[in-house]
């Protein structure tokens, strides 16, 4: 019958702190933060890229050979270009004509000031002489294997030896490293969440310890049902976020490149279609483990400074969980993922990492069970400090000296 009872005071409580926070204008504003973040990215990665090809549109790699052996070089050049394809080209090469010194010839060419050069090769192929600038030793080696592969093709008549037929198949099965990434990016998912929800219980917690709205509920009812209660608020909006933008996410395959679309489809999971739910069901965890702890944190913020304050270890703790769930989620069978299986703060992320690499299913109902009971002592522990920090009755004794002094100051 208790238990009944805080248990609807809680709720009462969680649908008066999430009606006041989904009803408002801002909550729209903050519903679609994430759009803020996607624009602000692209305009960052395109501002980037657009940087970087301009220095590498000006970079140069320069072979100084004989005019008649242009053909062969250029010929060579385009069969190497082709085992890197995608951003990560090699510097475009620029073919010059020997003149009769060859070695100031190169010298002036690495030093022109009309191309960024990088690499000049000169002499003859068999022992060609390369100069490079500092740090660019990939361009020096790749010119040394188009002067091996210029001889080759020129020795074998520049015939093609063998044609290669190839076939496109899928994979028939899970494979590791497409268990791998899944188990990263679940990890990566919720502490993405986490980080951007949980930490608004802080702040709304200290705002209303300000107001003296959280002394008048817990004049009312017990301290812990106002605890849980907020946590449970918080969370239901937060549902709604993840809720709203799942369901844009999971028609993103529809709108995406069939090659983009393909590399998706190698990401699997181990334990099958069960994953969706436990990823909401860790990052349930997840939220309401460290909602606890910031709710606990903001009771005992009085003002905004302190919440500034709290602000940077409550980051670096989450971004401590997280890289600790992620050598879970790349080494699953070292003991350091059991740590970070066991670890509270930690467990749901990793856990949901180990549903990736692993088919198990018994080690998910222990994980639960072990979250749960340290959602409730958390909790627990957070009212507790909550009611002897701040809800103490009655004012600190003075002492007798310091009565009179105050009395006698205010006489005279």
């Amino acid at each position: 019958m208790k238990f009944s009872r805080m248990l609807r005071q809680a709720l009462t409580v969680a649908r008066r702190d999430f009606t006041a926070t989904v009803m408002t204008p801002t909550f729209l504003l903050f519903l679609l933060s994430p759009l803020l973040m996607i624009g602000f990215a692209l305009v960052g990665s395109m501002t980037a890229s657009s940087a970087a090809g301009g220095s590498a549109e000006r970079e140069r790699v320069v072979i100084v050979a004989a005019p008649g052996r242009a053909g062969a070089i250029a010929a060579a050049d385009k069969q190497l270009r082709k085992l890197v394809a995608g951003p990560r080209s090699w510097t475009t090469l620029q073919i010059e004509g020997a003149g009769d010194h060859v070695a100031a010839q190169a010298q002036a060419l690495l030093d022109s000031s009309q191309h960024d050069v990088t690499a000049v090769l000169y002499g003859p192929l068999e022992r060609p002489i390369i100069l490079r600038r500092p740090a660019r030793d990939p361009d020096a080696n790749y010119l040394a294997q188009l002067a091996e592969h210029t001889l080759r093709a020129e020795r074998s008549g520049g015939a093609q030896l063998s044609r290669a037929e190839i076939k496109v198949v899928g994979a028939g099965q899970a494979t590791s490293g497409g268990r791998s990434q899944t188990a990263f990016f679940a990890a990566l998912g919720i502490f993405f969440l986490t980080l951007m929800l949980s930490g608004q219980a802080v702040g709304a917690m200290a705002e209303e310890r300000s107001n003296k709205v959280i002394e008048v509920l817990a004049a009312a009812i017990p301290l812990e049902s106002v605890f849980f209660g907020k946590l449970l608020g918080a969370f239901g909006s937060a549902l709604l976020f993840v809720c709203f933008w799942g369901t844009l996410f999971a028609n993103l395959p529809r709108f995406l490149p069939p090659a983009v679309a393909d590399g998706l489809s190698n990401l699997n999971v181990a334990i099958g279609p069960i994953f969706p739910l436990l990823f909401v069901v860790y990052f349930t965890m997840a939220y309401m483990l460290q909602s606890a702890v910031f709710l606990g944190a903001g009771a005992l913020a009085g003002t905004q400074r302190e919440i500034q304050m709290l602000s940077l270890p409550i980051t670096i703790f989450q971004f401590a969980m997280f890289g600790f769930a992620s050598y879970a989620a790349g080494h699953p069978d070292d003991w350091l993922a059991r740590a970070a299986e066991i670890f509270p703060f930690s467990s749901p992320l990793a856990m949901a990492a180990h549903a990736a690499n692993s088919p198990a299913l018994w080690p998910h109902a222990l994980a639960l069970a072990w979250q749960m009971l340290w959602v409730a002592i958390t909790v627990t522990v957070a009212a507790r400090l909550f009611r002897r920090g701040v809800l103490q009755s009655g004012s600190p004794k003075r002492s007798k000296r310091g009565e009179r002094r105050a009395i006698d100051t205010t006489v005279s």
